[in-house]
């Protein structure tokens, strides 16, 4: 985070094509003394021009997404993704969210979109994700990258767009083994430019899926016409290919009910259907209506010429989800990229308090159709054609598009706020935040061999023997067992951060076996206004708060400071169970057990640089705030002595630890160490955490051949984790029942790495190898 906290809040209300090109705008010239936050459901924007040309095979769906996650590290802006938005509070001006901190704004400007038009749908033909839109999803398993929706449904809209082909593609897989000979029925209920672009490039996906199953498209409208919007000559050109295509249309029917075997149309017919795609006509989206602004029928909000509320407040509304009753104009893209150049100026203008500029919209545009084959219908003022080279300029406009929104490179040196120059007057490394920000093992053992560490006999742990906590004995002969855990915030989000800092603290006290009962935070917040200090502190720490109640735990106290980065820790009581667990418990015949993957320091690390995308980062964030909590009585049932959790040291670091502790040996089996998606990628890349090259320090105290060591895992056992998962030694009788019980309590699946063995005559020591014997097999099969 900044070094000095902005003066300034802005903040992106869903990330659509208006919205986008402030973003873009702030790599460029970023508005002095002022943050951006974006907010959306997902963590990629789609471009709608290109989802017909990735629908017929022309692009990968990447190439139609800009990833918000690298884009948004790539300017320094905060990325909320996946809350839902309840409502505003204009006297406040903060976004009030469902499930974390409200979220203060000086300008606010709310580009969601538009939603098609729902149908009314009886038990059997339910639709699924029908009125979606950007900034209101709280499902944690779409709001990365567009999992698809559970279950499955005769309905599947178009949008949101991050999630079409998936859900798509789950439809057909669902009933394609039902249809036997008989063709596949897809109605697409909607017969505009969106629907028409369907109904042309849906064939050739199909065919990928499907193969050579024989398809029926019909397109259904109420009105009489298709492709309306379009000029005559090239609605002309729309309907002669429909027909040449054989392509069925129903028009001038009204789809009155989505039952489970078809639809109904017009109030009596029936028409049955395997597949319906929802293209219809754009209504507001739900989280419009709660937002407290003046909006039309239709519920989309009111907005003067400058594309500011008619509300007396600092809100912009672009896009669809606005309306402007004087310049009033059809929902298109076109529109929304024209209010782009309008927008970023009128933001700065708001906030030096100078007049606001106006939005015309144009009278003519150009507008082109992908018909799925290498041509498109191109229309413009009265003029068309259908040709190749239609398709190729309208490819060249989307892909020159989509570049200016896929540049990733982070801002220059020159950019940021506070830079570190070397003795040779070269940029420095940014040092990694988190677990990954924890000064290197070897120097904290040189420092505490050079310390009188003497104990009294009431500590029963301490740095004499270094575990994961202190365990000391009071006067009345009760246990009280204590850490302390902080960090640098390792993202620009204080509220996420909180709750990580609590997870990870209380970690330590999980892998001791102890229950915590009180915290007491320890934070450092940058110089700012006493305003903007206080929402900081209130998020970081009611991301703590909301762990700790969820674990039952206090907080008591604590201390806050002025200084130059935020960070964030906690100090942690706990009452002693009576056998706590330390690391020194391993023992020979013991399996080695993993509760959680590695790499959250690459992949934090890559995140700095703007290289971590959106589909990693989803995962990344569920495994930071994945609780360590046993289940009740976990340690005693299956006679697990031995215990850390995996953290700043990395897998091989916390694990040496234990072998020495234990004067044990063991072997791990890359082959079983889990990664998460993408930190092989990036270490293949070269990409690492700054306290890697220390954590490598260890390495004589690891055997490995040559070969393992060029193994792209062999890199992961190095990498610091921030919250990272437990390890312990189960005996084998055990091992089964154990990661069964962990698994179905804690929502994850423990991998079994290794097994620990006698100690060699030269002492402890870690051997790595590239594959697990084959009984480990057998007791993942029977786990």
């Amino acid at each position: 985070m900044d070094h000095r906290l902005p003066k300034h809040d802005v903040v992106l209300l869903g990330i659509g094509h208006t919205n986008a090109h402030v973003v873009r705008m702030w790599r460029m010239a970023p508005i002095p003394d002022a943050r951006l936050t974006c907010i959306s459901n997902f963590g990629v924007a789609t471009y709608s021009g290109m989802l017909p040309g990735t629908l017929a095979g022309f692009y990968e769906p990447w190439q139609m997404q800009i990833d918000l996650v690298r884009l948004c590290a790539s300017v320094g802006a905060r990325l909320i993704v996946g809350e839902e938005v309840r409502r505003l509070d204009l006297e406040r001006r903060e976004i009030v969210f469902a499930n974390r901190p409200p979220v203060h704004f000086d300008v606010l400007s709310i580009g969601v979109g538009s939603v098609p038009r729902p149908l009314e749908v009886v038990a059997g033909g339910r639709s699924s994700d029908e009125t979606d839109d950007s900034g209101t999803v709280a499902s944690a398993a779409r709001s990365a990258c567009g999992a698809p929706a559970s279950g499955t449904s005769l309905v599947v809209p178009i949008k949101p767009m991050q999630t079409f082909l998936d859900r798509l593609d789950e439809r057909l897989r669902t009933i394609t083994p039902r249809l036997g000979q008989r063709s596949l029925r897809v109605a697409i209920v909607g017969a505009g430019a969106a629907g028409v672009e369907i109904a042309f490039c849906l064939p050739r996906h199909l065919r990928l899926v499907l193969g050579d199953m024989p398809y029926e498209l019909t397109l259904i409208d109420r009105r009489q016409e298709v492709a309306h919007g379009l000029e005559p000559r090239a609605a002309e050109l729309v309907r002669r290919e429909i027909v040449r295509r054989g392509i069925r249309t129903r028009l001038g029917c009204e789809v009155q009910v989505v039952e489970q075997e078809g639809l109904l149309l017009n109030g009596d017919e029936r028409v049955a259907v395997d597949l319906v795609l929802l293209a219809t006509s754009a209504t507001a989206p739900p989280l419009l209506r709660r937002l407290g602004l003046p909006a039309d029928d239709e519920g989309f909000l009111l907005v003067q010429p400058t594309l500011k509320t008619v509300a007396d407040a600092p809100v912009f509304v672009v896009g669809d989800s606005g309306v402007d009753a004087t310049h009033p104009h059809p929902k298109a893209g076109v529109y929304a990229v024209r209010q782009g150049p309008v927008l970023w100026e009128n933001i700065g203008r708001m906030l030096r308090d100078e007049p606001l500029k106006e939005y015309l919209p144009q009278r003519r545009f150009l507008k082109l159709l992908c018909t799925g084959d290498g041509r498109a219908i191109l229309s413009y003022d009265g003029w068309a054609a259908h040709r190749a080279w239609c398709w190729r300029l309208k490819d060249w406009i989307d892909r020159r598009f989509m570049a200016k929104y896929q540049h990733y490179e982070p801002m220059s040196v020159t950019e940021r706020p506070t830079t570190d120059i070397t003795e040779a007057g070269e940029p420095a490394q940014m040092r990694c935040a988190g677990c990954g920000g924890k000064m290197g093992g070897a120097v904290l053992r040189r420092v505490l061999q050079r310390l009188d560490v003497s104990s009294n006999d009431q500590v029963i742990v301490g740095i004499d023997s270094p575990d994961d906590a202190a365990a000391v004995r009071l006067t009345r002969g009760d246990t009280v067992v204590a850490t302390a855990d902080f960090f640098s915030a390792f993202l620009d989000d204080p509220y996420l951060v909180g709750r990580v800092a609590a997870l990870n603290a209380a970690s330590d006290l999980f892998a001791s076996g102890t229950t915590p009962v009180a915290a007491i935070a320890l934070a450092t917040i940058p110089v700012g206004s006493a305003e903007q200090q206080e929402r900081l502190l209130y998020e970081l720490l009611a991301g703590g708060m909301r762990e700790f109640r969820a674990m039952g735990v206090a907080l008591v106290g604590g201390h806050t400071i002025e200084g130059p980065q935020l960070t964030i820790g906690y100090s942690l009581l706990g009452e002693a169970e009576d056998t706590p667990r330390w690391k020194a418990g391993l023992r020979p015949g013991d399996w080695l057990v993993l509760t959680k993957p590695l790499g959250t320091g690459v992949l934090l690390a890559a995140h700095m640089q703007a290289r971590c995308r959106a589909a990693w980062f989803t995962p990344l964030s569920r495994t930071l705030l994945q609780s360590n909590q046993p289940p009740p009585g976990f340690f005693d049932e299956y006679e697990i002595l031995g215990v850390t959790d995996v953290t700043g040291f990395g897998l091989a670091g916390h694990l040496l630890e234990m072998l020495t502790a234990s004067g044990a040996s063991a072997e791990v089996w890359l082959d079983r160490i889990p990664a998460l998606p993408g930190a092989l990628d990036l270490l293949g890349e070269g990409i690492e955490s700054t306290l890697a090259p220390a954590n490598r320090e260890i390495a004589e105290g690891i055997v490995a051949a040559s070969a393992v060591q060029k193994n792209l895992a062999y890199p992961l056992l190095f990498d610091p984790q921030t919250s990272g998962g437990l390890l312990f030694g189960v005996p084998q009788r055990y091992v089964s029942a154990a990661m069964h019980r962990w698994r179905e309590h804690c929502g994850v699946d423990p991998e079994l790495i290794g097994r620990v063995m006698e100690a060699s005559p030269d002492g402890p020591h870690l051997r790595v190898a590239e594959a697990s014997p084959p009984n480990v097999l057998k007791l993942l099969n029977e786990a």
